[in-house]
């Protein structure tokens, strides 16, 4: 188990890169083990495939620095606040044990993001 500082939840890969990679450069620069649980592979998105998204996903994370990066594979624009996704979240959370959880401002994209605010 890799113990971090900080977990950052965005719901879909490219969210946490573009809401607070500042914030997540500045706190790994001070020394803290930052990490990325992307919500979704951002499969509906209209800027490539799942798999490009991956692959990017990846590269972001080694550029910034991340102690670790992982997706909890959630469908995109299609889950809920249920029991099931909560507990992927929840998995996440009690993995890594962070101290500090960053995710999506409510309400700041589209309404297939929304659920991953209220998740969890």
């Amino acid at each position: 188990m890799i113990k971090l500082d900080i977990l950052v939840l965005p719901v879909h890969p490219d969210d946490a890169e573009l809401g607070c990679a500042g914030t997540i450069l500045k706190h790994i620069a001070d020394g803290r083990k930052v990490g990325i649980a992307d919500l979704t592979r951002g499969e509906l998105g209209t800027r490539g495939s799942a798999e490009i998204r991956d692959e990017e996903a990846a590269e972001a994370g080694r550029i910034l620095g991340l102690t670790v990066r992982e997706n909890i594979a959630i469908p995109d624009g299609f889950f809920q606040n249920t029991p099931e996704y909560q507990l992927k979240v929840i998995e996440a959370i009690r993995k890594y044990q962070p101290e500090i959880i960053i995710t999506n401002a409510p309400l700041r994209q589209a309404p297939r993001s929304w659920a991953g605010e209220r998740t969890g």
